[in-house]
């Protein structure tokens, strides 16, 4: 990969948009922006099935929705790793896989999951998992699939072994495979999900628009930034303007929105624990203007959920988004305590370090001046650390080598299993608490 390059050779921003909108690209993009501009916040589940016949069933089931919803295909863990002949056996045993295999299943079998669903009104993303997607991306171009997501950073250090520059390589290569298509594919980037949990805000925004630079250098025109929801909503709200901002610097010139997703990390474990979290995100989506939601059901902590567990929850997310509206249309930015400060010098900081973003990327993580908190891939420097404070927001109490600074108060703080677990459960505990302690006052009576 290129070494460093003085700081006058740094990639720039993109230009900026002739016009205040740019045209959309594709049938995902102009759904979603056609909705927004309608003041409809569209909502997507994380659903996945083996059988081409339960998966059709469940998107014919979320088109049915009320309110404004994609499709979603999510492939199975055999496809991830590339491991098509142990999918294609399970096909044939009739295995109950966490997915779609769409390799095993091949092109035209997937185009019949897609026929009749999948149109201008209802557009399909496959979600998958993978740091080596090529023979992934080869199927879902040749089947006419509406969008997928991943990226080389977001896909590689949390879900595989694979070296940082391998996968780097590859998704330069798939990207020019979903850009040759003649009908454009939507790509989103995963870097606001980094762990889904326990990393500050900045790196999680920085990581998504990197993301999105590598797409659009690597000739696509058809991109979503992401952001997880955290562990304050206040600081959330910061995070998503600072995005939003960022994109328009650096993404100018291409078509993009917004998806927000519902924590990623240990999730509520009683119903209405795990209600009030997806109510949380779908009133932040509202709030901060973002286009589009992934959500969650209340079975998340136990198992993979049922079609009718998904269509609840979106059904909800919807009455929720439409609640919200009547309090005013109006894009809040919430507090400023520099998070897009600390995301921007992220970004170009790490621009310095190669002549394209892919080979910055790599020099970036390999110095250190990336560093996921918590990431044990062996490309990861991991020297970073992460702490939530006493008002739930999360800072850094150790940035290793990256040129941010640790927060007042938390500035090397060591983090014990028994914080880390603390931590890690504590939107969990969070929202629990009214459900276990009303229980517990109805044991009392």
């Amino acid at each position: 990969m290129n070494s460093a390059v003085s700081e006058g050779a740094a990639l720039r921003p993109a230009p900026p948009a002739q016009s205040p909108v740019v045209p959309a690209h594709g049938r995902f993009s102009r759904f979603v922006r056609h909705h927004h501009e309608q003041g409809r916040l569209v909502v997507q589940p994380r659903m996945g099935f083996a059988g081409t016949q339960t998966m059709r069933r469940g998107l014919q089931a979320v088109r049915g929705v009320r309110g404004a919803s994609v499709g979603t295909v999510t492939v199975d863990s055999y496809t991830r790793v590339n491991d098509h002949d142990s999918a294609r056996r399970a096909l044939e045993r009739g295995d109950d896989l966490n997915g779609y295999p769409v390799v095993a299943h091949g092109v035209q079998e997937t185009r019949r999951l897609l026929r009749g669903v999948a149109d201008d009104d209802f557009p399909v993303q496959f979600r998958h998992g993978s740091a080596l997607p090529r023979e992934l991306f080869t199927t879902l171009a040749a089947c006419g699939a509406d969008a997928t997501e991943g990226g080389p950073v977001s896909y590689c250090l949390p879900y595989s072994r694979v070296p940082l520059p391998e996968a780097t390589a590859a998704w330069a290569e798939c990207c020019r495979i979903l850009a040759d298509r003649p009908q454009p594919v939507h790509l989103e980037s995963f870097g606001g999900c980094m762990l889904g949990q326990l990393c500050p805000p900045s790196l999680l925004i920085a990581l998504s628009i990197l993301e999105g630079m590598f797409f659009r250098e690597h000739g696509l025109r058809s991109i979503s930034v992401s952001y997880a929801q955290q562990t304050s909503p206040e600081q959330d709200l910061e995070a998503l303007a600072a995005l939003r901002r960022l994109a328009a610097q650096w993404l100018g010139d291409v078509d993009w929105h917004v998806v927000l997703y519902t924590y990623m990390g240990v999730y509520p474990r009683t119903r209405l624990g795990a209600y009030r979290m997806l109510e949380d995100s779908v009133r932040l989506a509202v709030r901060s203007g973002t286009e589009r939601l992934i959500v969650k059901t209340a079975v998340e902590s136990q198992r993979i959920p049922t079609i009718e567990e998904n269509v609840d929850a979106l059904e909800f997310a919807g009455a929720v988004a439409e609640d919200e509206r009547r309090f005013g249309p109006g894009v809040d930015a919430g507090p400023r305590t520099g998070v897009y400060e600390e995301a921007l010098e992220l970004i170009t900081s790490t621009l310095r370090f190669g002549n394209d973003v892919g080979s910055a990327l790599v020099d970036a993580f390999a110095r250190g001046r990336l560093d996921v908190p918590f990431c044990l891939h062996q490309d990861n420097a991991n020297r970073s650390r992460a702490a939530i404070d006493p008002a739930g927001a999360l800072r850094w109490s150790e940035p290793g080598a990256m040129p941010v600074a640790a927060s007042e108060g938390h500035g090397r703080t060591a983090v014990t299993a028994r914080s880390l677990i603390d931590m890690l459960s504590y939107n969990e505990r969070r929202f629990d608490r009214e459900e276990l302690v009303g229980a517990a006052v109805r044991g009392m009576l």
